[in-house]
């Protein structure tokens, strides 16, 4: 109600500029004549006040961020009516960086979300996921990548055991990108379903979606060769889960599904590294296998003829058929499996030295200095269980080494002792004997030698392989081409008789695991032209070296025959 000065302005509360300037100050503006100066100083204070930030009470606040929730005061969703009546779908998920999925999504959103659903164990998330998949997306989402979404959703939903979902995703997948599946994803899911022990399906999705290329089609096309790839890395999947869970006999039977693989992967042109074959898992998971039956933890139908003595040969059988890159690793691992425990026997001058044939034994035989011995430690794994000696002639007798029998079975043999326990299933004797032409002795013992190994080789019924060593640098000799003839000429049957050569390395400059040794063309001729001149041409010919390791699986694969006497 005072009067307002003219070039002076009004100082007013807060909660006045809150409600708007006095009523009474803008009717005196209106009737008054206001110099212009006056009118300025007014209108600036207002601009001040305005660029103050305006505050809300804390009911209007919290009212604000109800609304935009769209939920009422006791935090239920509102029910607002819209122009459409049909209720729009929502795929929320629980991750702070993916919050929903809509057509705006990119696989790769939707793939992150899988995997965060399947590291921790999120149904919500995993069944909102199958939702968006299968009923607001169709084949086209994210350019044709929907199918492979399917494939990682079924392995995560596998993975939760939700079976129901998984088999939604399996079918879906199938149905309408069957042109698009990638065998890395149906290898996938195929460990998937091993893992919660739906071997059923696994096995029909290897056969349907994993089959082996058909006749005619180039094995080595980039295609066939990534089916070949992961066919045989979900084979080695079925054989080493089912080792680990004491279930032998289906890896036995995948086990022989490589086998017959192994040529065509050959033929395909793939290479051990590229393939990436899990042996050394197979293996510990069959010698493991093995060594809970031999304790009685686990118990198999012995009624079975065809099972083998130990569970770690038919993973040999396989491991001989596909490409090898002979690492030493692997065969460590398996000479371990194979050889758990060697001791000397004896050592015998004539039959009646021999220790009793209750088992099956091989021998090897070669001139003197051509690597016996140390042929025999390198396939068992031992630095010393046959003497080594740079002085040709050093052994004189006829050593017996027993592999995989009971503790103290040497006592028996030597001192007639009687202890308890009995011999392991895959239990087998190696023989080495004295060389021939080199050894520095008389040609009256040398001649007994010869008697005694004909009289071995003849008449001994546990005999099963023998092993005839050549040196790979000079090929035979007299001495080795008599040995062929006898051979060809007396030994049974029953006896499988192969040609090994020996110290290949030293052909190569600078042997490596790639190119561990290797024989002239000159020398393998003269090898075969003798086999064949003395009856022997269809006699296993291979390489092998003491130094490289090269060979190993080769002769093991003829151990076994003892071993399984």
């Amino acid at each position: 109600s005072q009067p307002w000065a003219v070039g002076k302005t009004t100082r007013l509360s807060s909660l006045e500029y809150q409600r708007g300037l006095n009523p009474a100050y803008l009717a005196w503006c209106s009737m008054s004549p206001i110099q212009s100066g006056t009118v300025l100083s007014a209108t600036g204070h207002e601009q001040e006040v305005s660029k103050k930030k305006k505050r809300l009470p804390r009911a209007e606040r919290k009212a604000l961020e109800r609304s935009k929730k769209g939920t009422d005061g006791r935090g239920e969703k509102k029910n607002i009516s819209t122009n459409n009546p049909q209720k729009k779908k929502r795929y929320n998920l629980n991750s702070n960086h993916i919050s929903e999925l809509t057509l705006k999504s990119t696989a790769d959103d939707v793939l992150k979300a899988i995997k965060r659903a399947q590291n921790l164990h999120d149904n919500h998330d995993i069944l909102n996921i199958e939702r968006f998949l299968l009923e607001e997306v169709d084949v086209s989402f994210a350019f044709g990548y929907r199918g492979s979404l399917l494939a990682r959703l079924a392995v995560a939903a596998l993975h939760l055991s939700n079976h129901e979902l998984a088999r939604k995703a399996i079918e879906e997948r199938r149905l309408n990108h069957r042109s698009a599946m990638l065998p890395m994803e149906s290898s996938g899911i195929i460990r998937g379903m091993l893992r919660v022990h739906n071997v059923t399906d696994a096995i029909s999705m290897l056969n349907d979606e994993l089959s082996l290329p058909f006749e005619g089609t180039p094995l080595d096309s980039p295609e066939n060769k990534e089916r070949l790839k992961h066919r045989a890395l979900s084979i080695a999947s079925i054989a080493s889960r089912h080792f680990y869970e004491g279930e032998p006999n289906l890896s036995v039977t995948a086990c022989q599904m490589l086998a017959d693989m192994g040529p065509i992967v050959r033929e395909s042109g793939l290479t051990a590294e590229e393939i990436s074959m899990p042996w050394a898992r197979i293996i510990k998971g069959a010698a493991e296998c093995q060594s809970r039956i031999r304790s009685g933890s686990i118990t198999i139908d012995s009624s079975d003829s065809k099972d083998p003595c130990n569970f770690v040969y038919p993973v040999l059988s396989a491991m001989t058929t596909f490409p090898s890159d002979n690492d030493d690793g692997i065969y460590e691992t398996l000479s371990n499996a194979l050889v758990r425990r060697t001791v000397f026997l004896t050592g015998a001058v004539s039959m009646e030295g021999c220790p009793e044939a209750d088992r099956g034994e091989v021998v090897f035989v070669g001139r003197s200095n051509v690597g016996k011995s140390s042929l025999v430690n390198m396939i068992t794994n031992r630095k010393s269980l046959a003497y080594i000696s740079k002085r040709p002639g050093k052994t004189q007798q006829f050593n017996f080494f027993a592999v995989n029998d009971k503790p103290g079975r040497e006592k028996e043999v030597r001192y007639g002792d009687v202890l308890p326990g009995e011999k392991d299933p895959d239990s087998f004797n190696i023989v080495d004997v004295p060389g021939f032409g080199f050894a520095r002795v008389p040609d009256k013992i040398r001649k007994e030698w010869s008697d005694f190994l004909l009289e071995y080789t003849t008449t001994r019924k546990t005999l099963r392989v023998v092993f005839h060593l050549i040196d790979a640098r000079h090929g035979p000799i007299d001495e080795d081409k008599r040995i062929m003839k006898q051979m060809g000429e007396t030994l049974p049957k029953r006896v499988k008789y192969v040609v090994v050569l020996t110290k290949a390395d030293k052909n190569v400059k600078g042997p490596s695991s790639k190119n561990s040794g290797s024989v002239s063309s000159t020398v393998l001729d003269k090898v075969r032209e003798t086999m064949k001149e003395n009856g022997v041409k269809k006699a296993p010919v291979f390489l092998t070296s003491a130094e490289t390791k090269l060979g190993r699986d080769d002769v093991w694969r003829y151990l076994r025959f003892a071993a399984e006497f």
